[in-house]
């Protein structure tokens, strides 16, 4: 099966030979979470949207366990996605754990992309001395315990924590469905993978410019995150939009747009 099925990949906007803004979706979503954003961006670049694999309309017979285990995995899956559409000096845009997966696979392949907006990033969730995660282990093992025993009680509890905008209960109940379309074998996995993982010594050597884009209040993404990115990456600007939660391309994407066109220019 090729890559461009395998993970669901769908090119818009200009055609083949122009520049290429890639989006990746965060943990539990898929390209669809993008669908307020990209859109603004078809009339500059060829927009390129894909699901990873075990998410949205990707080939979930392909989920490898050990592979994807860590982000390189995810990372690698990005690459090849770009090797196979011919991008070069393009924009990559990564929600949340697809930040970092931006991160790696622009230090595997610095061909392939020469922006990064990382869109509520975070290199390690998990408290660590003097460095702010927003988790403490014991919570993260507490929450992945929840998901391991009651995965759709987990979506509805999780769901809208992350969204934040309680008067705004439609976007939290489209989160929820989202989660809980999901094989739960496989979240269970992703949850690990990306709750888990530390990418903080993988910051060094990135020589792609960066937007580090957060919102105000983010219980996932904490200010305290996006102020140890932007000291660790020295090509890179810090946009703090006033918005709350953990997903601006759907809670806030005209402000999510507004800052990558700023970014660009």
């Amino acid at each position: 099966m090729s890559v461009l099925r395998r993970n669901n990949v769908q090119a818009n906007g200009l055609g083949p030979g122009e520049r290429a803004m890639v989006f990746a979706h965060g943990y539990g979503c898929d390209q669809n979470m993008w669908r307020f954003v990209e859109p603004a961006f078809r009339d500059r670049f060829r927009t390129v949207l894909f699901d990873h694999v075990g998410a949205g309309g990707s080939d979930l017979s392909a989920f490898d366990p050990a592979k994807y285990a860590s982000l390189d995995g995810y990372a690698s899956d990005l690459v090849e996605i770009g090797r196979e559409l011919g991008i070069s000096d393009g924009v990559f845009v990564g929600h949340s754990v697809s930040a970092m997966v931006g991160v790696l696979a622009s230090k595997s392949a610095p061909e392939l992309f020469s922006d990064l907006v990382l869109v509520a990033p975070s290199p390690c969730y998990i408290d660590d001395g003097d460095y702010v995660g927003g988790f403490k282990r014991e919570e993260l093992d507490e929450l992945l315990e929840f998901l391991d025993s009651n995965p759709m009680g987990w979506s509805q509890t999780m769901a809208p924590v992350i969204m934040a905008n309680p008067d705004r209960p439609e976007l939290a109940e489209e989160l929820t469905n989202s989660f809980c379309r999901t094989d739960p074998e496989i979240a269970k996995a992703f949850a690990r993978t990306t709750f888990l993982s530390d990418s903080r010594d993988d910051l060094d050597g990135v020589t792609a410019r960066c937007l580090i884009l957060q919102c105000r209040e983010d219980v996932i993404a904490p200010r305290a995150v996006g102020e140890y990115l932007h000291r660790r990456l020295p090509a890179s600007e810090l946009v703090v939009i006033e918005a709350e939660g953990h997903c601006p391309n759907l809670s806030a994407p005209d402000a999510t747009v507004a800052a990558i066109e700023a970014f660009l220019r």
